[in-house]
């Protein structure tokens, strides 16, 4: 079997289709690669979707729309109205309600055929092999390197493929996993990312942002592979990355190939602290201001400095009164520490109070012993002080 050859079908076909199902699915079942037989497996098929967010929405709506017969969805989260601009399986009415819930209605109105099943919690790695097991092709949709790392090893375990997809701003990636591919053309996302880019260099959406439309484009692309998968048609991107630029509206993909110096996986580990994601802590109180505790500060007359470590376009969306925008960058690589003043008490603050928290130890190691960070950022303002402010 070549590097670019098909791989043999994941799923057995179901029994025949019936009259109803035939209708339904007509303009799969002329096409040759197809056909009953492809549109059978497909109605045998287990799938794992992991999150019902950006990702997960098109994702979700075209497996139901292709006739995967039992489609699960991990997500505990529930429906924000930020969601909506890329979440396109909930909607207004959603908001508020679990996110898993929402997107098992808009299935069922896309096909009713499909058995939806919910996992309504957190994935550890204390459930995810076992979960795993329960299906025969896991979709990783997820925003943060703890969980894609918990994702890859759970699968490399659990014997299972999965199709993972990540987004930032204007460029997504999407690329197959399987470390128990055949004839030897295993590999994982170990042998792309061997270690954890350090904490704070990639941001999340939240933190970052996303362009809507960019969820659709690579979602597609994973159900597509999704789809090959099961029906065993097509190359596959096993052992190939696709990267997507939508500004420059490129398409262009990188051989992977295994690391040489990769140790098997045998067992699940802490992925937090794999990723060095450090827990949040309370105790070092001269580290952090509370909303509440800034605004006694501020109305009592004291001196202080909020610097905003945020980027001029969030500056733009909403920011403090008496704030002075420094972005984070700046203060990390030394440029702006002149800026700051050594003779008053300098608050910074971001969006959530990852960025703010990153620079604060910038600044702790400069020496400016007295600088703390505000808790929650600009979004805590606004619901704990300033609920006048517009939230993003």
């Amino acid at each position: 079997m070549s590097a670019n050859s098909p791989l043999p079908p994941l799923v057995e076909p179901a029994a025949e289709l019936s009259r109803d199902e035939v209708a339904r699915y007509s303009r799969h079942l002329i096409i040759p690669n197809v056909g009953t037989v492809g549109q059978r497996r497909l109605r045998n098929a287990r799938v794992l979707v992991i999150g019902a967010g950006g990702l997960g929405s098109p994702t979700l709506m075209y497996l139901a729309a292709a006739g995967v017969g039992t489609i699960g969805i991990v997500d505990f989260d529930v429906v924000d109205e930020s969601n909506l601009q890329r979440q396109v399986i909930h909607g207004t009415s959603d908001i508020g309600r679990s996110k898993a819930q929402s997107a098992r209605e808009s299935i069922r109105e896309i096909n009713p055929h499909v058995d939806v099943r919910l996992h309504e919690f957190r994935l550890e790695a204390s459930n995810a092999v076992e979960l795993f097991g329960q299906y025969d092709l896991i979709l990783d949709g997820a925003d943060n390197f703890a969980t894609r790392y918990l994702v890859n090893d759970a699968a490399v375990l659990a014997g299972r493929p999965y199709v993972w997809g990540s987004i930032y701003r204007f460029e997504g990636q999407v690329s197959v996993f399987w470390d128990a591919a055949p004839d030897g053309r295993g590999i994982t996302l170990r042998d792309l990312y061997p270690e954890a880019p350090p904490p704070g260099t990639v941001p999340s959406c939240a933190e970052g942002g996303v362009l809507g439309v960019l969820c659709a484009s690579i979602g597609s692309i994973m159900a597509t592979e999704a789809i090959k998968l099961v029906t065993g048609i097509g190359d596959s991107l096993l052992g190939r990355l696709m990267i997507y630029d939508a500004l420059a509206m490129q398409y262009r993909t990188v051989k992977l190939s295994r690391d040489p110096d990769r140790v098997d996986v045998t067992e699940l580990v802490d992925y937090d602290a794999f990723c060095g994601v450090e827990p949040v802590v309370e105790a070092d109180r001269d580290w952090a201001i509370t909303p509440l505790e800034l605004r006694e500060l501020l109305d009592s007359g004291a001196d202080v400095a909020i610097v905003d470590v945020r980027e001029p376009v969030e500056w733009d969306i909403v920011h403090l009164p008496g704030a002075t925008l420094i972005p984070k960058d700046r203060i990390l690589s030394g440029e702006a520490l002149a800026e700051l003043p050594l003779d008053r008490r300098i608050v910074l603050h971001c969006k959530t109070g990852i960025r703010s928290a990153e620079a604060l130890a910038a600044l702790r190691r400069a020496g400016f012993a007295d600088a703390v960070h505000l808790q929650g950022g600009v979004i805590a303002w606004a619901h704990q002080v300033d609920p006048s402010l517009p939230v993003y």
